[in-house]
Formats: C-alpha cells, structure tokens, sequence
C-alpha cells in the first residue's frame, strides 16, 4: 500500500497568511523592544537614520501591527468571500515585502532614507489592494470598511516619513496612525469578543449572554472616533480643542466601558482564552481616560500613560489574545488555554502594559522598571513563537 507524503514544513508554513505573519510579527514585536530599550537608555545604537523613539513608533505602528492585521485578514477575508485565501508564493512574497521593509528601516544609515521609505511603504498599499479586490470579487461590501482603516494607516505612514524629512519629529502621523489602529480594534473586537464569549457561555456557563454589535456599539465608536479626530487636531495646532477634547475623552472611555459590560466579561473567567480577550480591550477605555486626564490637565506622563495604556495594552494583549486563539482553531485545537499560555504568555504581557503605564505616570523609575517591562514583553511575545510555532508546523 502507496502512502501518500503530507506537505512538507514550508508548504505548511505557506499554506495560511496567519502561518507567517503571526509568528512574524510575534518574532518583531520581541526583538524591537529588545533593540530599542537598551538603545533608549544609551546602550547601545541602531544604523537607521531616525531618532530612538521614531523608530519605536514606526515599528509599532506599521511593522507589528500590520504584520497581525495581515495574519488576521488573510484569514479572515476567505471565510468572508468563500473564496481561496493568499497561499504558497504570493504569500511569501508579500510576507518578504514586509520583512523588507523592517530591514530597510532599520539599515537606512547605509541605504539612505528615501530608499528605505519606499520600501516599507508598499506593504500597506498591496495588502490594502489584495482585500479590497477579493471584496469585490465577492461583492462582500460589509468590510469595505476595514480597507478604508488600511489606507488611512498607508497614509499615516506617509505622513510619517514627510514629518520626520521634514520637521526631523513627528507631529500628527502617529497620532493619525494609532487612531485607525484603535478604530479597526474597536470594529473586530466589537464582532470577535461578543461571539467567542457566547459561544463558551452557552457550552460552559449558560445564563446571560453578552449583546452582539447594534446601534449603541455605533455609537460608542462614533464618539470614540470624533475624539480621536479632535485629539490629532490638537496635535496639529488647534489648542483651542485641548479642553473640550479631554472631556470628549472621557466619554468615550465611560462608553467603552459600558459597551464591554454589555460582554459579560465578569462570567468569562473559567476560560482564559476567552478572558484575556476582554482584559485586553479594557486598556481601551483606560487609554481613553488616561488620555482625557492629561488634556485636562495638561500632564505629559498621563499623555504617555494613555497612549501606552492603547498600545502596549490595547494592541499588545489583544493581539496576542487573538493570535493564540485563531492559531489554535485553524490548527485543530481545542479552544481551551493550557498553563503555559495562561502564565507564559499572558500574565507577563499584561505584567509588561501596567509597568509601562507606571514608568510613563513616575518617569523618576524609568531605569528600573523600563527594562522589567521589556523582559516581560519580549517574554510573552518569544513564549507566543516557543509555544505556537510547532502547532503552525505541524498541523496541516
């Protein structure tokens, strides 16, 4: 009897954008923070032409996050269309045009800086491009949506580059930037978080069930994003905005919170996997107040608390909370979080967002607790690549 050899390790790893781009991502997320603390602190120096904290938030803002949008959209996007999702090597190219344009950056003392820009400033367009012609294809007008987040990310990212050639700091692209970030965040986890906790309250614990999206979601992110677009307006010259924007802030944070209640996230805690979605998205509504706080009054570390609160919470928990979910369903897994998910790669995550909340509110103990909030960082994002990348591998 013949048998039949299954795919080998990279036709696996070809198969499913999520294969490369969350490991990817993951494997970025570790080794930028790992680079960029010591560099901070004077450590050490990168070759790229631009300053500590640009680079930061130019491999935060269009390195990892769109590297997890990608790995959730090409995933995504084919159960939405029905049709064949990006596989073998057009996935492999788009995943090298992304690995290029980390490269260009980060080596753009020796390649110069337009060069560099112009490379890592195609990903988001070819991506945006491929989503939007399979929506079409499919006349699947509901996510239309999620490409207009992506340009406006591609022309945050340009704006970006014009800034720092510019004026040599950045003034409004990562404000612009975090803003579409938090506006596609907000519009998934509005459909993801309501799903998968019903789906495991009515198998494991039956009783209220959490309100799917309707008008009062809508609403909550239209506050959301008037707020945002006040917020990049300050940025750009209209103090006049501070005041009335901070307490739109705030708003937006008490709706946010209110919209996660509508979850039922206290009957969730029998399930990480499910939990650590909503412990996630709660960084939302505290970035928002923390936010509003310092324009009240005019505090630069809750300016910075709320932004991190967004980012390194927000965006670092939810994505791996996210990641370790969809890699275990499209890998044949039970649903369910082992002990080494549970302690190795979501306690210190969350450990690494509250400790770069405190360094942004009591700057007096950033050589202290800077450097444990990156071991814990890298530490859950290396734990994700340990844990997952063999089930990525092996499962075909």
């Amino acid at each position: 009897m013949t048998t039949i050899p299954g795919p080998s390790i990279p036709q696996r790893l070809l198969s499913g954008g999520f294969r490369l781009f969350f490991p990817g991502s993951a494997f970025l997320a570790a080794v930028s923070i790992a680079i960029w603390v010591p560099w901070f602190l004077g450590f050490m120096h990168v070759p790229t032409l631009l300053p500590p904290v640009a680079w930061h938030q130019h491999e935060l803002l269009f390195g990892f996050v769109p590297a997890v949008i990608a790995g959730f959209l090409l995933t995504a996007v084919p159960n939405w269309t029905g049709r064949p999702g990006l596989k073998d090597l057009p996935l492999l190219a788009l995943f090298l045009l992304w690995v290029a344009g980390r490269l260009a950056i980060s080596f753009s003392e020796w390649t110069g800086m337009l060069g560099a820009a112009l490379i890592a400033l195609a990903f988001l367009p070819v991506l945006a491009l491929f989503v939007l012609k399979e929506l079409v294809t499919a006349s699947n007008r509901r996510n239309y949506k999620i490409v207009a987040v992506l340009v406006l990310l591609s022309a945050a990212q340009l704006l970006f580059h014009y800034e720092v050639e510019r004026y040599g700091r950045i003034e409004i692209a990562d404000r612009l930037a975090l803003s579409a970030i938090l506006v596609l965040v907000s519009l998934v986890a509005g459909r993801i978080i309501p799903a998968f906790t019903g789906n495991w309250l009515k198998a494991n614990n039956p009783g209220r069930m959490p309100q799917n999206f309707a008008r009062f979601d809508l609403g909550v992110m239209l506050v959301a994003g008037l707020a945002l677009a006040m917020w990049i307006a300050v940025a750009g010259g209209l103090e006049s905005l501070r005041f009335p924007t901070g307490g739109l802030m705030f708003v937006a944070g008490v709706a946010h919170l209110l919209r996660q209640v509508r979850w039922c996230p206290d009957r969730t805690l029998g399930e990480p996997l499910v939990t650590i979605l909503h412990v996630g998205y709660l960084f939302i509504p505290l970035g928002f107040l923390l936010t509003g706080l310092s324009m009240l009054v005019d505090h630069s570390g809750f300016a910075s608390a709320g932004i991190h609160a967004w980012t390194t919470g927000g965006l670092g928990v939810v994505t791996l909370a996210v990641m370790t979910r969809a890699t275990r369903g499209h890998t044949g897994q039970a649903l369910t979080s082992p002990l080494t998910t549970t302690w190795l790669i979501y306690a210190p995550v969350i450990l690494s967002a509250l400790l770069r909340i405190l360094v942004a509110i009591w700057p007096q103990h950033t050589m202290l607790l800077l450097p444990i909030a990156g071991l814990a960082w890298i530490a859950a994002f290396l734990g994700y690549v340990v844990f997952y990348m063999p089930l990525i591998a092996r499962k075909g």
